[in-house]
């Protein structure tokens, strides 16, 4: 006699990004996001405005979301909502929203930490991508987080090394925003990238003992350099914007790596996974691809869809949570800072 499939809806609202998916187990049925454009007027993301847009886009797009499923909320068997970290008002809208859905419907409610989605996203079901076998090392990267984790078990993991001060996102943001670059300025500088020379600019990569990351010093290294030659050439930035682009990124892929390596020989562990928003980077990606035949690593790169915030990653840690009954109680409330 089969088991009855588990259908979990997620709901994913930690900063700009109101999404839903609804998952057949392991396999992801929907996965809706609805993205707020009013940031970019403003050259980042602006919290009221963002639990605002939360607040009209929820219920439309759970609604799409069962839709292209396929399946009504009565054949719902839990509800999965990001807990935390992010900002605050807009954890708030989709933990309300996934409390007030669970108890109508009196089914389980499941808290999920929004950095262990990332990491777990590599188990969603998907053709062509494999998943990785525990132990492995995955290397979060995202415009608020920067992590080296050490990954057991799916509710075992630890973080072996974190940056002291920014994180990557934000330095290409940053970097970004100093060469006049629309917000979100790192797709830009990806893109203008592959364009650009790597070795034309060196940077100097910031010296941080272990597996600690520092972003702060690289990004005002770029704000100074940026500074001294626009005032020799006011029209640098233009002339050479590819060449600028290009040599960032490669300081940061660099910055990134150097970690990875001494990561791998410290732990013995050479199976490497990306995630966060920041793994979206071409650059990035296909280092890690050439890894595995450069260093002999076994390497796993989500698919696109679930590297940026979305729901789907939410549900794949709600359905594991939900085999072991790890539910969450209704008095649950959002943290802007949470752990594993």
């Amino acid at each position: 006699m089969s088991t009855p499939p588990i259908y979990i809806l997620a709901i994913e609202s930690s900063c700009d990004d109101t999404a839903a998916a609804v998952l057949k187990d392991n396999v992801v049925l929907s996965n809706v996001v609805a993205r707020q454009h009013i940031h970019e007027e403003y050259g980042g993301v602006v919290p009221e405005l963002a639990s605002r847009a939360h607040q009209q886009n929820i219920v439309p797009v759970v609604d799409v979301a069962l839709k292209k499923a396929g399946i009504t909320r009565d054949q719902l068997s839990a509800v999965a909502f990001t807990q935390g970290p992010g900002l605050m008002g807009s954890l708030l809208v989709g933990t309300s929203f996934a409390k007030s859905l669970a108890m109508a419907l009196q089914i389980p409610l499941i808290a999920v930490n929004h950095m262990h989605a990332h990491i777990l996203a590599h188990f969603i079901k998907e053709e062509g991508f494999a998943m990785p076998e525990f132990p492995f090392l995955a290397l979060t990267i995202s415009g608020g987080h920067t992590q080296i984790v050490k990954v057991n078990s799916f509710f075992d993991l630890e973080i072996i090394g974190e940056t002291t001060d920014d994180a990557v996102g934000e330095a290409f943001d940053k970097s970004a925003k100093i060469l006049g670059l629309p917000y979100p300025g790192g797709p830009l500088i990806d893109q203008l990238a592959k364009e650009g020379n790597p070795k034309r600019f060196p940077f100097t990569r910031p010296k941080v003992d272990g597996l600690d990351f520092s972003f702060s010093g690289l990004k005002t290294q770029i704000l100074y350099f940026i500074q001294k030659n626009q005032a020799a050439n006011p029209n640098f930035i233009e002339e050479n914007k590819a060449d600028i682009c290009a040599s960032i990124q490669h300081i940061i892929i660099e910055i990134l790596m150097e970690k990875l390596k001494l990561a791998v020989s410290t732990t013995g562990i050479n199976q490497i996974a990306i995630g966060g928003g920041v793994s979206a980077n071409s650059g990035i990606r296909q280092t890690l691809v050439d890894a595995q035949s450069k260093y002999g690593w076994k390497t796993f790169i989500p698919k696109f869809e679930y590297t940026t915030d979305n729901a789907a990653m939410i549900g794949i840690v709600g359905y594991h949570r939900y085999l072991e009954e790890r539910f969450t109680a209704t008095d649950v409330v959002a943290k802007a800072r949470i752990e594993f």
